[in-house]
């Protein structure tokens, strides 16, 4: 266990009576007087709050320790054997640099009404159509839709990113394999706040004998990894040509609360002379490791008790840093 101290003082022998108690972030805070002291805390980082003074100035950081336990809170001090952090319901806790896991530096704007959010993940995509937002290098997910739509993308640079597609069909016995390839190069004009992309998405069928197709488009996101809309235009190619008017994409994402977002993915499509609209709307549940959506998607001028087509997708994000 990590050699902690509270205040200048020891966390060995400390009753837990002893200490201030919260279900924020000492759930259970035992002591031995043997060898086998140890402390438990809490690393639900969803009730984490940070000092109560939003107006504190000093940085704010959080740190993992090897055993797993976060904490998050404002500098105090820190040398080349230890760093303190003034952290809720706790004080002044020190803590040595050889148990520190992990050391980051968190942004004023990860903070919601005091409480520390997780960094969303899956901040890139919504139902399926993607923002303008970059996958950063060594990160990725895969997303499965359906059951079977089934997709990897992986950041290459902070800029650059790279995905692959496929409906495993080849399971049920058919002699062929639909793949695709998602390239997407994302350009930040102003950080956490505007960005601009281009990208693809480049398809055909393994064992068919037939032609690629797909979509070239580009985007335009306004917003922060939270919170955002996009606009974007799209536009279809096959073998011998590509289309002369554009899918209309519209979408939005907002962070209600730690875990819980609203997602809306609209596109506009050209049918003969005019446009059909395809409108959804859709819930994400995301904790840190995952991130379930469940949207209903209803085709413009359905008329009847039709409600909506359900989509139902999982996302899981990974981190190669």
């Amino acid at each position: 266990m990590p050699e902690l101290s509270l205040s200048g003082t020891s966390l060995s022998g400390i009753s837990q009576s002893s200490v201030p108690q919260s279900g924020v972030y000492a759930s259970t805070i035992t002591s031995q007087l043997d060898a086998d002291e140890f402390v438990e805390m809490d690393a639900d980082m969803d009730t984490k709050t940070t000092p109560d003074d939003e107006s504190d100035d000093r940085p704010l950081f959080k740190v993992v320790t090897l055993d797993g336990t976060t904490f998050i809170g404002r500098l105090v001090r820190e040398d080349d054997h230890s760093i303190t952090l003034d952290v809720e319901k706790l004080g002044e806790l020190n803590i040595r640099r050889e148990n520190i896991r992990s050391l980051t530096e968190l942004a004023e704007d990860d903070l919601m009404g005091g409480k520390y959010w997780f960094p969303n993940p899956n901040a890139t995509r919504y139902l399926f159509a993607p923002s303008a937002i970059p996958i950063t290098r060594k990160t990725g997910y895969y997303q499965n839709t359906w059951i079977f739509f089934n997709n990897l993308n992986y950041g290459f640079t902070d800029r650059f990113s790279m995905g692959v597609g496929i409906v495993p069909i080849f399971l049920f016995g058919v002699n062929a394999l639909p793949v695709w390839l998602l390239p997407k190069y994302s350009i930040p004009i102003k950080a956490d706040k505007l960005h601009i992309s281009a990208g693809a998405m480049i398809g055909g069928v393994i064992g068919s004998g037939g032609g690629g197709a797909g979509v070239l488009y580009s985007t335009l996101t306004y917003g922060n990894r939270n919170r955002n809309i996009t606009g974007g235009l799209g536009y279809g190619f096959v073998e011998d040509g590509i289309s002369d008017r554009p899918v209309i994409n519209f979408s939005g994402m907002y962070r209600m609360s730690v875990r819980s977002y609203l997602i809306s993915e609209n596109h506009f499509i050209p049918i003969d002379s005019g446009y059909e609209g395809l409108w959804s709307i859709g819930y994400r549940y995301a904790p840190e490791s995952f991130s379930f959506d469940f949207a209903l998607i209803r085709p413009s001028g359905v008329s009847g008790g039709f409600i909506g087509i359900p989509w139902i997708g999982v996302t899981l994000p990974f981190d190669r840093n």
